[in-house]
């Protein structure tokens, strides 16, 4: 399964053995994780990376459950644009709010997936 780190730097642009940024877009990502948590979605205890060798599989194991790799494909995204409008926003006005659109959707749509499996 692909690194979580890895996979946001592609989507934020960034190549994977450019790791200038490492730090801040893991604090971004971990903090991620953690409304990710108080929404419901993900493991009980919580889940945080260190560096590129945490899995999405290991925070959703889509090959116990192939059931939940919509989820994680939610959670996926999710992640990478709350991560891209908190370390690289978008000039625009209007994609910044149609990016925030999107985040608001996809934090419902997670915590309805999340009441519905109580």
């Amino acid at each position: 399964m692909d690194s979580i780190l890895t996979s946001i730097k592609k989507l934020l642009g960034m190549a994977e053995d450019y790791t200038h940024f490492d730090a801040d877009i893991i604090m971004n990502i971990n903090t991620e994780f953690m409304s990710l948590k108080q929404l419901g979605i993900g493991p009980a205890d919580g889940f945080m990376i260190e560096d590129d060798s945490a899995t999405w599989d290991e925070y959703i194991n889509v090959e116990e459950e192939p059931s939940k790799l919509t989820l994680l494909s939610a959670v996926k995204s999710y992640i990478y644009l709350k991560v891209k409008l908190t370390f690289d926003p978008p000039q625009n006005s209007s994609v910044i709010e149609s990016i925030k659109q999107h985040i608001s959707e996809l934090e419902w749509r997670l915590n309805a997936e999340a009441e519905s499996k109580q």
